[in-house]
């Protein structure tokens, strides 16, 4: 299952990807918004999408904004969530292959014209298993609850 949420800056983007989604035959739920409001706000979006990840196994989020900086911020204030700010393929490989990404954030102003690529990478991209990789999100999971240390 994919997620997809945007605020009002995203919104735009966030229709001609799930249009892409629908096309490549990926099952989706839309979080919101269903209709542009310039004083929404993204905070909110990202939240119930970060829920929503973190309580379904093996899904994974798309999270659309103006840079994308705040819904990367947002989304990774959650224990569990590794949202990556894509704005190209080398990006969004490295993204699921290191650091096993389960939210993908796009730019509504960068990714206008490479969405379909970034998306299709950021879904058929497995993670690497690589201990060493393991390794490192373990690492950030103990610094998320020091007293685990």
């Amino acid at each position: 299952m994919i997620y997809i949420s945007s605020d009002h800056a995203g919104y735009k983007l966030k229709s001609e990807a799930i249009g892409y989604l629908s096309e490549i035959s990926e099952t989706f739920e839309d979080l919101g918004p269903y209709s542009f409001d310039k004083k929404d706000n993204y905070p909110l979006f990202a939240q119930n999408l970060c829920k929503k990840v973190l309580s379904n196994k093996n899904s994974l989020g798309i999270l659309i904004c103006d840079t994308g900086e705040g819904m990367v911020i947002s989304a990774n204030r959650f224990k569990g969530i590794r949202a990556t700010l894509c704005l190209d393929i080398f990006l969004t490989e490295r993204s699921k292959l290191h650091n096993n990404a389960n939210v993908l954030v796009l730019s509504g102003i960068y990714n206008k014209d490479n969405y379909k690529e970034i998306i299709s990478t950021f879904i058929n991209t497995p993670f690497s298993n690589e201990e060493r990789h393991k390794k490192r999100i373990d690492m950030i999971d103990k610094y998320d609850n020091p007293s685990n240390s």
